[in-house]
Parts: structure tokens; C-alpha cells; sequence
């Protein structure tokens, strides 16, 4: 949650600049302009001014102007309408107007105004001009427009003044050129506060807390007095790196010396407190607020929900004195980045049938990546409609989450859809497009995919990258896969990270060649992850390589020593070469820690409603319908020759002290009989399953879907199996 407030710019005073005339500046209805407290007074007073002709008067106008453009009750359209009625506006005017816009909704009409004002003023523009012009650029992120301005203010011998330089600082700030941005601050020869804030700002915006905390330090050498501004951004700094006790220092900083602690900088220390992970001082802190607002009582309701304290943070949402969507949306987002959908749904419906706030494009992605997460189809169509309904244009963060949530809950020619109608594309539309073909075994379409975002001239980044490494191992494109990743640094200068050399070590890996992605493991030019030697692991599991096997569960082991599924998966390579000894081992080894492996769950949605399954479960209503299901489809697959893998039953480590061993209590099979009764057969059975498919129950999957005919998706954790006529999307490639 952003705490970093924008630095105050030097901006011009309110006062006239370039008035020659102010024979009427104590006139009563000028004077009566400042005791205005609504549009409708200010427009009483213009109709007097009319009538007497005061309005002609360029100072008497420019003062109404001011009022209509930056007053509390302003009216920017009200004031354009005034401002084309004055015969010749003085440059104060022209600046006044300008600066409003700059401010506004739509800041590029800044930059039609000052071409108007080149052509219509008989002044040139001065140096409390381009400021305005250079805050409407930073609004707009227009870095070539902005530093068009640069030039001019230059060429108007204007390059050395303070404000113009300031505002040039702040404008390269943000528009994420640091390197411009600090080129500018230290040709600033008299700096003042001003100039060190919007630097330091522009460092924490940047990525760059470091730098931030380095300048202030440099800051006080020189005896610059810091102020409320300066103190927010060296908070956010702190927030950034995590420092909790900087952070502290920082906070007594401020008391030592003397400076006004207002209701934003109150808010950055309570902030900093909540990301540092210190509740007891930020609850400390939110207690002795002599003032609080949305975004006090938001941040303490986002920091507990990121902690992982939901009652708290539920406490705190129904004792704020209104929730507005921000507040929705933080414990939504809580729910749902912590692998909780069910619940970050709940209060999305709470949303909906309370009707406090309405739903934003934050609350919209939140609940599109719970549907995705649970493979909530049905949800998920209900929120795209809801946008449609509510006429939300789709910007590129929503159609990345529909494409997403499209392709996780198998509906891929949904996903394609939405890809191809969207008005415009960028590199996450398209990396989670790719990322959707791949999941779904579509390796070649996600290749061509590739190259057409190529031709786009869409630059492809780290996570499309990934994406594409992906799709080449799920369809055994090694040849493509080792070309793409050569590709990366000298074609398309991204740097390979450790999830891209575990995905070749999966390419690799999956197609036999274990030797070949040990020795890339060896030439790493960064040291191998737990990603990196997990890949390799479970190639040797699909392999049956002993001797690379225990080596990659070695290393893993040293760096997460807590992973269950490293044992699980050498376990199962000792089982499935005989070694039953070492099996025991394991196993005993994992009960001595305490280690348990994550059970299987599957899930599948029903009529609005999902339902869960264990291997094993009968809590569910239907457990005796759904057994006897099983017991049918049992004696069904027997009677056409299918023999059960019991092989497979190895890979159930955690559950040896219970009964519920079989094969046929796997979890995905008992949703996917839930499914086989409870919908109609023209529905396809959407199932997702939390840990890898098993290969029996991947048969079984086959079968079904030939002898009850009917389509079943079956998304694990790996990628999605769509079984129909008694195959598999993924040609038993996995």
C-alpha cells in the first residue's frame, strides 16, 4: 500500500505574475471573489463583472479565473468557459489554467492549452510556466514530451532556476529515469528542501531505498533542515528495505527534532511499522492518532491480513467507521495471496450483498485469481459478465486475469477469445496467454504465440520467458526449448534467473537427457535454488536415477531442509528400484522431524459451490452415493481389462497409519464420481487437484471419460490433463 506522498513542488504562488493594470484590485466585487464558497456565488459574481465591465479587465478576470480553476468548489469546465470569454488573458491567466489541468483527470489538456497560449499570448512563457507543464508530463509518464519542455525552459534561459529544477527532478523521478532525475539534482547549485525530497522520493519510487537513505544522510552533512515531506520518503525507504529499526530511529528522529507530524506522515510510520512486521507499534501508534482516516485504519486492517492474523484484521474492518472498497480490497487481496480463495470469495460476496462500495478493477483481479485458483468456472463467468454489464473496459491487469483464470479452469478457447478482443496487449496479456497454451500441453501453438509477440514488437520479459520454457517441457520441445533460452540474454537482453535454468533442467530432464542437465547445472553462472535441484530430482524420479537422484536431494535438503516432498520424491525413486531398506528409512527419517507430506486434495465446483476432497474423505453428504459411484466404476474398468498400478500406492508416504490406503480413495477420483453424479452428463467434470496426478489415477481418468463418455479436466500442480474419448491433452507426457 503506497505511503509515499508526491514531494511539494515549487510551484508559483497564487499571486499575479504578469498583471500590469490592478487599478481595480480593492474593487468590492473583486473582494467578494474571496469570501465565495460555491460555484453558484462565483457565478453571480462573474455576471456582475459582465454587466459592469469589470471582466475586461485582465487582473479583475485573472482573479476569477483562479477562483473557478483552484479554489475547494472549483469547476475546471466552468472555469475553460470564462477563460474563452476574456479578450486577451494575461500570461497569469494562460498559467493559472494551464496549472489546473495539470491537475486534473486528463493533464494532457495542459499541453493543448500552452500551444494555444504560443500562438494567442504576446508573452513568452516564464519559469512558473514550465513547471506546470513538467507536473502535467510526470502525471502522464510522457518522458518525451517532458524533456521537450527540458529544452525549452532551456533555451529560455530558464535552466538554472529552482523551480523549473526541481520540478524536472520530481518528473524524471517519475517516469523511472533515476540516472536523468539525479543528473538534474545535482546541477541544482542553491538547493533547497524541495530539491532534496523530490530526489530522495524519486529514489524510493525507483526500486532504490538504499540511495534514498544515503542522500538524506548527505542531507543533514549539509544542514539542510528536513521537513514532514523528507521524513515520508525516508519511512517508505525504511518500509522498502524492511528495516524495522531504522525505522524506529527515524520515528525519534522526528520527535528529537521538532517536526510537525501530520495525518500523512503519521500514516508512513504506521505503514512502516505494519510492512517491518512490528504490530505491537503500529497498534501503539494507531491508538494515539489524534486523527485518523481511510488509509489508517486500511493500513492496519492490510498489515494484519498479510501477517496472516484474520480475525484481527476482520476486528478491524467492522470497527472502521466506513469501508470503502480499499479497505474490501485489502482483505480480499489478504485472502487470496495467501492461498486462501475460498475465503477471499466469501467476502466478495459480503461485498456484493452489502453494497457498501463497489467492486474496482483491484477487487475484480482479486476474485478472477480465486476463481482461477479454485477452478470456480461458473464464478468466474459471473465476473466477466458483471464487468460487461457494468460496461468496465478491459485494461491490460483485466485481461490478464481473465485469460488466467480462463486457461486454469480449462476453458481455453475462452482464454483465446479474450486474448484476440482485446484492444490492446502487453507483455503480461501475452506471457499469460503463452502461459495458458502451455499449461494445457499446447506447446507448439505457445511457441508460435511467442514469435507473433515478437513480430508485435512486444518486448518479451523474464516471466514470458518462463512461460515459454514451460510450454517446451510440458510437450518435450527440447531442441526449441534450449534454443529459446540461448536466445535470452544476447538477443533479448534478460538475463537468465534461476526459474529459467530450473525449467531447461526440466526440459532437459522429463526427455531423458539427465546427464546433459546435470552438466548445465554445474556451468551455472548463479548458484542452483531449490527450484533448480527440485527439477532435477524429479526427472530422476520419472528416470529412475539413483545415483544423480540422491545427490539432487542432498543439495535440495541443505537449502529448505523442511522439504517434505524431496523425501517424498527419493522415497519413491528407492521404491521404485527395489530398495525397500532405504524406503523405511525415509520414512522413519520424516517421522523423527516431524515431517509430514502435504495431503492430496482435489476440488471441484458445483453449481456455485465448492466441494473438497481427501484421499480417503467421508465427510462429504454424499460420501455413500459417491463411494458406491466408485464401487461401479471399479467393477466397470475390471470388466475391460484395467488393472490397478499399485505401484503408485508408494507414493502415499504420509498416509501408512491409516486404512484409506487404496487407490481408488485417491482424492481426485473421488471428485471426479462426485462429479459423475451430481452433473449432468453435457458438463464437463472440472477437477483441481493440489499436488501432481499419480499415474493410476491418470489412467483411470482415460477410461472414464471413453466408457461414461464424458470430458473431464483435471488440473494438478504441475499443468491440466483434458481426458475425452479415452486420451489425454498431454500424450501421456507429464
Amino acid at each position: 500500500m503506497a505511503t509515499l506522498s508526491t514531494p511539494t513542488l515549487s510551484l508559483p504562488p497564487a499571486s499575479p505574475t504578469v498583471n500590469n493594470d490592478r487599478y481595480f484590485a480593492n474593487h468590492p466585487t473583486l473582494l467578494v471573489i474571496n469570501e465565495c464558497i460555491s460555484t453558484k456565488c462565483l457565478k453571480q459574481v462573474h455576471a456582475q463583472m459582465l454587466r459592469s465591465g469589470l471582466f475586461f479587465d485582465p487582473f479583475s478576470a485573472s482573479k476569477l479565473i483562479t477562483a473557478c480553476a483552484l479554489s475547494q468548489f472549483s469547476s475546471i469546465d466552468y472555469a475553460r468557459q470564462v477563460f474563452d470569454q476574456i479578450p486577451q488573458p494575461n500570461l497569469y491567466t494562460w498559467n493559472i489554467l494551464i496549472r489546473a489541468h495539470a491537475s486534473s483527470r486528463d493533464p494532457s489538456q495542459s499541453f493543448i492549452l500552452f500551444l494555444r497560449m504560443l500562438h494567442e499570448c504576446e508573452h513568452f512563457p516564464d519559469k512558473f510556466t514550465f513547471p506546470f507543464l513538467i507536473k502535467a508530463a510526470s502525471e502522464l509518464q510522457a518522458l518525451r514530451v517532458g524533456r521537450v519542455f527540458h529544452g525549452m525552459a532551456i533555451k529560455a534561459s530558464l535552466g538554472s532556476d529552482i523551480f523549473v529544477l526541481n520540478s524536472l527532478v520530481h518528473f524524471y523521478g517519475s517516469c523511472g529515469d533515476l540516472d536523468l532525475a539525479y543528473g538534474v539534482f545535482v546541477k541544482i547549485l542553491q538547493k533547497d528542501v524541495v530539491s532534496w525530497n523530490s530526489m530522495i522520493t524519486a529514489f524510493v519510487q525507483g526500486g532504490c531505498p538504499e540511495e534514498a537513505l544515503a542522500l538524506f544522510r548527505t542531507m543533514e552533512k549539509e544542514d539542510v533542515k528536513p521537513n514532514d515531506v523528507t521524513m515520508v520518503g525516508v519511512l517508505s525507504a525504511c518500509s522498502k528495505k524492511l528495516d524495522l529499526g531504522f525505522g524506529r530511529w527515524v520515528c525519534g528522529y522526528i520527535e528529537r527534532n521538532d517536526i510537525s507530524v501530520n495525518l500523512t506522515l503519521s500514516n508512513a510510520m504506521l505503514d512502516m511499522y505494519m510492512k517491518c512486521g512490528s504490530i505491537e507499534d503500529a497498534k501503539s501508534l494507531f491508538d494515539k492518532m489524534p486523527e485518523r482516516d481511510i488509509f489508517s485504519w486500511t493500513t492496519m486492517l492490510d498489515g494484519y491480513a498479510k501477517l496472516g492474523e484474520y480475525e484481527e484484521a476482520r476486528h478491524i474492518f467492522y470497527k472502521m467507521p466506513r469501508q470503502d472498497i480499499a479497505a474490501w480490497n485489502a482483505l480480499i487481496s489478504a485472502y487470496e495471496q495467501n492461498g486462501k480463495p475460498k475465503e477471499a470469495l466469501a467476502i466478495f460476496r459480503e461485498l456484493q450483498l452489502r453494497k457498501d462500495a463497489k467492486p474496482d478493477e483491484v477487487t475484480l483481479v482479486c476474485a478472477l485469481s480465486a476463481s482461477a485458483q479454485l477452478g470456480d468456472m461458473d464464478l468466474g463467468r459471473w465476473i466477466h459478465m458483471y464487468m460487461k454489464k457494468q460496461g468496465i473496459k478491459l485494461n491490460c491487469h483485466l485481461t490478464t486475469s481473465l485469460i488466467d483464470m480462463y486457461a486454469k479452469c480449462g476453458d481455453l478457447e475462452k482464454a483465446l477469445e479474450v486474448f484476440h478482443s482485446a484492444e490492446r496487449n502487453d507483455v503480461f496479456v501475452w506471457s499469460a496467454m503463452i502461459a495458458g497454451l502451455g499449461m494445457h500441453g499446447c506447446g507448439g501453438a505457445a511457441l508460435d504465440l511467442f514469435w507473433k509477440m515478437l513480430e508485435a514488437k512486444v518486448k518479451p520479459n523474464a516471466v514470458t520467458f518462463t512461460n515459454v520454457l514451460c510450454a517446451c517441457s510440458h510437450t518435450g520441445l527440447v531442441d526449441e526449448g534450449r534454443a529459446i533460452f540461448d536466445q535470452m540474454e544476447p538477443v533479448h537482453g534478460v538475463v537468465p534467473g534461476d526459474k529459467h535454468y530450473a525449467c531447461l533442467v526440466d526440459i532437459l530432464g522429463r526427455s531423458g537427457l539427465v546427464g546433459e542437465a546435470v552438466e548445465l547445472i554445474k556451468r551455472m553462472p548463479i548458484l542452483p535454488t531449490a527450484s533448480v535441484w527440485g527439477a532435477l530430482l524429479g526427472a530422476c524420479r520419472l528416470h529412475g536415477n539413483l545415483e544423480f537422484a540422491e545427490h539432487a536431494c542432498s543439495r535440495l535438503l541443505e537449502l529448505e531442509p523442511r522439504n517434505h516432498g524431496a523425501y517424498v520424491l527419493l522415497s519413491n525413486i528407492y521404491a521404485k528400484t527395489g530398495s525397500w531398506d532405504r524406503v523405511s528409512g525415509i520414512r522413519k527419517l520424516m517421522r523423527d522431524s516431524g515431517l509430514k507430506k502435504e495431503p492430496g486434495c482435489s476440488s471441484i465446483a458445483v453449481n456455485g459451490i465448492v466441494h473438497e476432497f481427501l484421499a480417503g474423505d467421508n465427510s462429504h453428504p454424499l460420501s455413500r452415493e459417491i463411494y458406491s459411484k466408485l464401487d461401479e466404476i471399479a467393477a466397470t474398468l475390471k470388466s475391460i481389462g484395467y488393472v490397478p498400478n499399485k505401484s503408485h500406492l508408494l507414493q502415499l508416504v504420509e498416509e501408512e497409519d491409516i486404512q484409506e490406503h487404496a487407490l481408488s480413495l485417491h482424492s481426485e477420483k473421488l471428485a471426479i464420481a462426485f462429479g459423475l453424479i451430481s452433473m449432468v452428463p453435457s458438463q464437463p467434470i472440472r477437477v483441481v487437484k493440489n499436488l501432481r496426478v499419480c499415474g493410476d489415477c491418470h489412467t483411470v481418468a482415460k477410461l472414464i471419460s471413453r466408457v461414461y463418455n464424458r470430458e473431464i479436466f483435471l488440473r494438478d500442480c504441475y499443468r491440466f490433463h483434458h481426458f475425452r474419448g479415452g486420451h489425454c491433452s498431454c500424450m501421456d507426457y507429464w
